[in-house]
Formats: structure tokens, C-alpha cells, sequence
């Protein structure tokens, strides 16, 4: 096990930290986040609700005008339901309204966040439409660790 952990640290030094949050907590760091964002946020998130996008669509939009790139990920509608369907149409004509660039990827199922490319959330938590589930969503600063989240998810060819 030590060897095992003294590997992980040659191969991620830069590593400073890692939190647990849940459905009560995750919110409130990631706005910070998202309010302290320089560059790009990256959220993918397979379902929208309206209800969870109008509580973080103020936050995107003071991102964006201050020259900040909002890119999401999420499912094509049809892919949906009725109900989430309606959902996810409204949402994201909502989102791009504002300027966020959305990306449409079948079958896609990825909760998971990247703010300039220096923070990596990632868990089972919808961030666009998490309402009354329990979660866990784990921030992790790590450029090397959100690079290589970009490159593996493919994402990183549309930013």
C-alpha cells in the first residue's frame, strides 16, 4: 500500500487536495467556484431540470460576462422522456440564451465538473438537475488530474 501511494505521489505531485461533499453541501463550494472561475467552466451533466438551471443560471451569466467560457454537456433531449424532455429543451435554450455553448452526446451519463482546468468534480451527482437523491461529488485540485479528465472523456476536442 505504501509503495502504492508513494507511485500516485511521483505521478501527481501537484495534487493539493481532496473533499467529499453530498447534495447539502456540494452546491454552495462549487458556486464559489464558479465565482472565482478565470477561464472555463466545464459541466457535464446527462439531465436538466429547469428548477436546478435557474439556480445556477445567475452565477453562468455573471461567469460569462466576465469573459469566462461556460461549456455543458448533456444529453440530446429525445433521449429523454416526456416530461424531462420539455425539461431539457427548455433548459437548454435557457442556458444558451445566456451564451453557455451546450454540447449534445448520446447516451451520455457522466456527472462530473472542470473549472479551469485546475479543479475536477466528480460523483454521481447531476449538477443541472439534482433535486432529491442522495449523492456524493468529490473536488479535486489537480490540473494534471482535470487535463486528464478532458482528454479522457473526448470533451477537450470542443473547447
Amino acid at each position: 500500500m505504501a509503495r502504492l501511494r508513494c507511485r500516485f505521489q511521483r505521478q501527481y505531485p501537484e495534487l493539493i487536495s481532496s473533499r467529499l461533499y453530498n447534495e447539502q453541501t456540494f452546491y454552495r463550494t462549487f458556486a464559489y467556484d464558479m465565482a472565482y472561475c478565470k477561464q472555463e467552466i466545464v459541466i457535464e451533466s446527462p439531465f436538466l431540470t429547469t428548477r436546478r438551471i435557474n439556480l445556477l443560471l445567475p452565477k453562468m451569466r455573471r461567469a460569462i460576462e466576465c469573459g469566462v467560457r461556460v461549456i455543458v454537456n448533456t444529453r440530446h433531449p429525445q433521449e429523454h422522456e416526456d416530461y424531462m424532455r420539455n425539461e431539457a429543451v427548455i433548459g437548454i435554450a435557457r442556458l444558451q440564451d445566456i451564451g453557455v455553448k451546450v454540447l449534445l452526446t448520446g447516451g451520455h451519463h457522466r456527472k462530473l465538473a472542470i473549472i479551469d482546468r485546475t479543479i475536477l468534480y466528480e460523483g454521481s451527482l447531476n449538477i443541472l438537475s439534482q433535486s432529491d437523491s442522495c449523492e456524493i461529488m468529490r473536488r479535486i485540485e489537480s490540473e494534471q488530474l482535470a487535463q486528464q479528465m478532458l482528454r479522457f472523456t473526448g470533451i477537450e476536442k470542443f473547447l
